[in-house]
């Protein structure tokens, strides 16, 4: 009865560990998409609405759910805060936050070069550089969404059954 619970609790922990190796996979694709309509509302509101910076990520950070919402509402409150220039802003906001995202380091690097030029230019400039921003995200998504496809039922699988071959092998 013993070896019955021990190999149901190893079953149940790998398929776990399979299961949410792949909803990693699903919120990185799901994150970059939310980062890419974040920059979108962003563009419009320097563009069009012709809103301050601070008020801008105040608003994205009320637009979007969480974890990048906590991104925008830390970088406004460091604008707010003073003392420190908009990349420094971005930069720490964008430190501090990063282990809460399912981004990889290519989109850390993305974000911090947008971070460089952020608030520097004139909204002509700045929009262009938006757009570039949005265009290597929607590469990076592309990414993620292929990766998605191929491996996240591999995941939940090799899961479930590295359980069963553990079990047999302590059997």
């Amino acid at each position: 009865m013993l070896k019955l619970i021990g190999a149901l609790l190893i079953l149940m922990a790998t398929t776990w560990a399979g299961i949410e190796a792949a909803k990693n996979l699903s919120r990185r694709t799901r994150q970059l998409r939310q980062l890419r309509a974040a920059l979108q509302s962003l563009e419009s509101e320097i563009m069009y609405g012709q809103t301050p910076l601070r008020e801008a990520a105040l608003k994205l950070a009320k637009q979007h759910p969480k974890p990048l919402s906590l991104l925008f509402e830390l970088f406004a409150a460091k604008l707010t805060d003073g003392g420190t220039t908009v990349k420094n802003a971005w930069d720490e906001s964008l430190g501090e936050n990063w282990k809460s995202l399912s981004l990889k380091q290519g989109e850390f690097e993305i974000l911090s070069q947008f971070g460089e030029t952020l608030g520097q230019h004139d909204r002509y400039h700045q929009q262009q550089k938006i757009l570039l921003t949005m265009s290597q995200l929607e590469r990076e998504e592309q990414d993620a969404a292929e990766r998605q496809g191929k491996y996240e039922k591999m995941f939940k699988s090799l899961g479930f059954l590295s359980g069963l071959l553990l079990i047999i092998l302590l059997i």
